[in-house]
């Protein structure tokens, strides 16, 4: 009887945390599976919530601890949904665990990582720079424990990181293992990716060097990104001291995402005040088809709006190519003033918009998504919820406040 009040949740990021620690504490059992390395989702990548602009690892420091400290909640990280079916109050759920090559042994010394000869695409910076296949993402990520990455690992021919470590915690031997588990609900919150800015050739196709993602730009002035938190360019690290934000990178077109993405704006706002506080001399432009900032958030855009260093600029960017010297010319209708602007900017930024991880990746089981990739919620059978951006794009407040509601819900399915 146990078994059936368990509840799984599916992604580790803001939503997910925030589903697993609302239901255990209110006494279900929890089961939380994340298909990378780690916990913390795209939150842990970002440098600063808006609007109160405040690190993101205060609060996932909170939720770390939460799970730390309760019984009720087991999870495991690397792992994948391979299949759920069966009804409310007895869903059957085959989850396949990929190996770590690293076992709770661990002390997080970083032996491992020093004697690695490998170096790889670091996919938590944005590729801005390089990590070892043995490694771990940043200095306060949970679980705080390295993790060997098996498509770059040399493995047992190599063997450098297993001589290396003090504690027995390496074994390039380990194999995938899949466990089964029976579940009265499920909470999908796997997440969002950024739209691959490679498919918009106008703005460069990602081929210019000094046109970055917003959430590059989010790790370019976090103090644990590629940078230490000083944003420098990444041809040459010059110091950008004129940048342009180019909104709606994605968004609001039919040849790519037909929707607003909701957070751009606020974050292409934010992350001017950052190039504002780095350099007093900088200036920013940006430009924009509408500024949205629902609700609360219109004080921030004032704010933000009254810097004489900032310039908001109404006009659809037709062309992004690159200058001499590393720049970037810029070629923009100013839709208010009625002229056509051809600038050069030091550095780009595009607002990508948000795609859900579902448009990708489809969660095994009876779950109808929309042309877009995002969840129907109507749909979906008793007892499996969607939260957050599976939905629709949402910020994060709005993602913990719908998987706080969510938790109710499957602590009823829990106990019917």
């Amino acid at each position: 009887m146990a078994d059936k009040k368990k509840v799984l949740v599916i992604g580790g990021g803001f939503s997910g945390l925030t589903a697993a620690v609302e239901t255990a504490e209110a006494g279900s059992e929890v089961v939380l599976v994340e298909k990378t390395g780690f916990l913390g989702g795209r939150v842990a990548q970002l440098n600063k919530y808006f609007p109160k602009l405040c690190p993101p690892n205060c609060g996932l420091e909170i939720n770390y601890k939460r799970i730390k400290n309760n019984a009720d909640i087991t999870f495991y990280t690397l792992a994948e949904v391979e299949s759920i079916s069966g009804q409310e109050g007895n869903f059957n759920v085959t989850v396949k665990l990929n190996p770590r090559f690293v076992n709770d042994k661990c002390t997080g010394c970083n032996a491992c990582n020093e004697a690695c000869p490998v170096e790889m695409p670091n996919e938590f910076n944005y590729g801005l720079d390089k990590t070892k296949a043995a490694h771990i993402i940043h200095n306060q990520a949970f679980p705080f424990k390295y993790v060997i990455d098996g498509k770059h690992c040399k493995g047992t021919s190599c063997a450098k990181c297993v001589e290396a470590c003090k504690y027995d915690a390496i074994h390039l031997d380990m194999k995938p293992e899949t466990i089964t588990l029976n579940v009265a609900s499920v909470v999908l919150a796997s997440g969002w990716e950024p739209y691959d800015i490679t498919k918009l050739d106008n703005l460069g196709g990602g081929n210019i060097k000094n046109v970055i993602t917003n959430m590059q730009m989010e790790r370019l002035a976090s103090p644990n990104g590629p940078t230490s938190g000083k944003i420098l360019r990444p041809s040459d690290g010059k110091e950008p001291k004129n940048i342009a934000f180019v909104q709606c990178a994605g968004s609001r077109d039919e040849n790519h995402l037909p929707y607003c993405s909701y957070i751009c704006c606020m974050a292409s706002l934010k992350q001017a005040t950052y190039l504002r506080e780095q350099y007093p001399d900088s200036t920013v432009r940006i430009f924009y088809i509408d500024i949205r900032t629902p609700g609360r958030y219109e004080q921030f855009y004032w704010k933000v709006k009254d810097d004489p260093g900032v310039t908001l600029t109404k006009g659809k960017v037709a062309r992004l190519t690159e200058a001499a010297g590393g720049d970037v010319e810029l070629v923009v209708e100013d839709v208010l003033a009625g002229n056509k602007i051809t600038e050069k900017y030091d550095m780009v930024v595009l607002a990508a918009g948000m795609v859900p991880s579902t448009k990708a990746a489809k969660i095994p089981g009876e779950i109808s998504y929309t042309h877009e990739g995002f969840v129907v919620p109507a749909f979906l059978k008793k007892g499996m919820f969607a939260v957050g951006s599976l939905k629709s794009p949402v910020d994060v407040a709005k993602s913990v406040q719908d998987a706080t509601g969510v938790a109710i819900k499957t602590i009823q399915s829990a106990r019917r």
